[in-house]
C-alpha cells in the first residue's frame, strides 16, 4: 500500500500500446499522480472507460482526426484533456499505436496523497467525492489543457504501479448518447470512490 511520501514507480511503455478495452480494467489500482507547484497529488484510479478506434461511435476519434482530439491519435502513454459543456475538464489516457485514435477516460479515483490539495482545488472535504466523477477528478488533481497532450511517463502526470482491485465489475458507459450499450466501463467494485453504482 502506498501513502504519503511513497515512492512511485512508472508503468513501462508497453503498457500502453494495447487495445483501449485491454487496458482500461488494467488501470483500476493504478495510481494517479500530478506533480504541482503546491505539492504532489495522487489517487488510485477506481473507474475507467474505453473508447476504441473502430466501431464506436462514442469515441471522440469515431469521426476522424480533429484540433480538438488530435492527441488521441499520438503512440499511447500520453494525455487527451478536453473540455466539456464549457467549464468541466476530462482526462484520458491514450492507449494503442501512433494515428490510431483510442482512449481510456479516468472517470474516477481514490485520493492517496494531497489530499488537503485536493479539497482546496474541489472547495470540498468529502473524500469520497473529491475526484468521483471525471470532472471532479480532474478539477482536484489540477489537470486542464495545459497538459493535453503531455507524456505519462515523464511527469508532471504520471500513472504509476499499484494493487488490483479483488474485484472488478464492468457496465455501459455513462452519458452517452451514441454506444452506450458497449460494455466498457469499468470499476472497482465496492468501491466508495466511484462516479455511480
Amino acid at each position: 500500500m502506498q501513502g504519503e511520501g511513497a515512492e512511485f514507480k512508472l508503468l513501462p511503455e508497453d503498457f500502453y500500446l494495447r487495445d483501449a478495452a485491454r487496458v482500461a480494467p488494467e488501470l483500476l489500482g493504478k495510481v494517479l499522480v500530478h506533480e504541482t507547484g503546491a505539492g504532489r497529488i495522487a489517487g488510485t484510479i477506481v473507474e475507467a472507460e474505453a473508447y476504441l478506434s473502430r466501431d464506436d461511435p462514442g469515441c471522440h476519434a469515431a469521426r476522424g482526426k480533429t484540433k480538438r482530439n488530435a492527441s488521441m491519435f499520438f503512440r499511447g502513454g500520453r494525455a487527451y484533456v478536453y473540455l466539456i459543456y464549457g467549464m468541466y475538464h476530462c482526462f484520458n489516457v491514450v492507449t494503442g499505436r501512433e494515428g490510431e485514435g483510442e482512449a481510456v477516460l479516468i472517470r474516477a479515483a481514490a485520493p492517496l496523497e494531497g489530499v488537503s490539495l485536493m479539497a482546496a482545488n474541489r472547495g470540498r472535504r468529502d473524500p469520497r467525492t473529491l475526484c468521483s466523477g471525471p470532472g471532479r477528478l480532474c478539477r482536484a488533481f489540477g489537470i486542464d489543457l495545459a497538459l493535453n497532450g503531455c507524456s505519462l511517463r515523464e511527469g508532471p502526470l504520471f500513472i504509476a504501479g499499484g494493487e488490483k482491485p479483488s474485484r472488478i465489475a464492468v457496465s455501459p458507459r455513462i452519458g452517452l448518447n451514441r454506444g452506450r450499450e458497449k460494455l466498457l466501463r469499468f470499476y472497482a467494485a465496492g468501491s466508495p470512490y466511484i462516479s455511480r453504482p
